[in-house]
């Protein structure tokens, strides 16, 4: 049975994007059958992975309402073992149209439960909000990542996402656990990237990564030419980072 990680923080710039598109192709690169899922209206990881979303048929938008079969919206990327379930601007509209629907918390869930078994791991890019569907993500994912940024005012907000993890975890999910702490955007060079790091170490322990997510230019062109940085530019620092946590990842589930 495939994991299912949701990539949350409410707070925007954080690196959910960057993390879950390249995480996933690391996991697909490492021969793991992976599928990501863009649950974020910008849709900027599935432009990310070279997807125009105005351009098809159906997206996790219609999958969500009902409209069509989950395996109707999912697609196959130009990369080997990585599927994607892209998003589109649509997707707004699903807050509302969820809010009168029976056990609307859960519709990801069973949404999931139908496909689960063909993949190693779910990796969903949650949307910067603690709105219907984060909380539908969280309600259907096994563990949570929280990239957090290596800049003043990291450890903003986090507590309201714990809170909403607590929440999910008592009333909709019991068996939900925080899979780590990312941080990102680091450069060692600079003294407040290390503060950043010994704050969050020292609040959070072994929840933190050993992996860290470096300051990295071609990590951060590569979503421009619709690539992940490991199709991009293989010899990245980006590129390794992320094999990195993709490796750390496989462990913690083996």
């Amino acid at each position: 049975m495939g994991k299912i990680i949701a990539v949350a923080n409410q707070k925007g710039g954080v690196g959910k994007t960057t993390t879950s598109m390249n995480l996933a192709a690391s996991l697909a690169a490492l021969e793991k059958k992976v599928l990501l899922v863009d649950a974020d209206p910008q849709a900027n990881a599935s432009s990310g992975m070279g997807v125009d979303s105005s351009q098809l048929d159906c997206s996790i938008y219609e999958a969500i309402i009902g409209k069509v079969d989950v395996r109707e919206a999912v697609y196959a990327t130009d990369f080997e073992n990585l599927d994607i379930l892209p998003s589109h601007i649509n997707l707004v509209g699903a807050e509302v149209e969820l809010l009168n629907k029976q056990q609307r918390e859960r519709v990801m869930a069973k949404m999931f439960a139908e496909i689960r078994n063909d993949y190693d791991f779910i990796i969903i890019d949650c949307c910067p909000s603690l709105g219907i569907i984060t909380v539908n993500a969280l309600t259907a994912a096994d563990s949570v990542i929280i990239p957090v940024q290596c800049e003043y005012f990291a450890l903003e907000g986090i507590s309201k996402l714990l809170n909403t993890i607590r929440l999910v975890k008592n009333h909709l999910n019991p068996s939900l656990m925080i899979e780590g702490f990312l941080l990102t955007m680091y450069d060692g060079r600079l003294r407040l990237s290390n503060q950043v790091y010994a704050e969050v170490k020292k609040h959070f322990n072994e929840l933190v990564f050993d992996t860290v997510i470096q300051r990295n230019v071609r990590l951060a062109e590569s979503p421009s030419h619709g690539l992940p940085v490991i199709q991009y530019d293989a010899d990245a620092i980006g590129s390794k980072n992320h094999l990195e946590l993709a490796e750390e990842i496989i462990r913690k589930a083996s």
